[in-house]
């Protein structure tokens, strides 16, 4: 009888741990770099979000092209640019703000795991109709 309830135990504790795996693969925490190899951007928890800054630039450059006018100068190395990401109840995927330095534009965005080594982030205007992304590298 007592063999019985060990073994139901330590089947439980498997199917725990088994259960458990897959959500600590699910991080998007980390270093992450765009596809084309410019910049290298870290995912990072900020309160109850992600946020994600730019830690490496292949040609650093100023921020000039924020809307605000006092910001150009700033170097975009720190900047945050993956801003306020919450989970949207769909696996593995983050909604909030995206900045594009490339135009100053702050942008809805998403961001989803594809595996453990692999960020789709998007940024989308009119309410989600029109999305354009990109496909980021888990940086080792």
């Amino acid at each position: 009888m007592m063999n019985i309830f060990a073994v139901a135990g330590f089947l439980a504790a498997g199917l725990l741990a088994a259960t458990a795996a897959p959500s600590l693969a699910a991080d998007a925490k980390g270093d992450w770099a765009r596809p084309n190899g410019a910049s290298k951007i870290r995912i990072s928890s900020c309160g109850s979000a992600l946020c994600g800054k730019l830690i490496w630039l292949r040609e650093p450059r100023k921020d000039t092209e924020n809307p605000d006018a006092s910001k150009r100068s700033r170097p975009l190395l720190g900047v945050r640019i993956v801003q306020s990401m919450k989970p949207t109840g769909k696996d593995g995927q983050w909604k909030g703000k995206v900045y594009n330095a490339e135009d100053g534009k702050t942008y809805t965005g998403f961001i989803k795991l594809n595996g453990n080594n692999k960020l789709k982030l998007e940024g989308c205007v009119m309410g989600g109709l029109i999305c354009k992304g990109e496909t980021w590298s888990r940086v080792k």
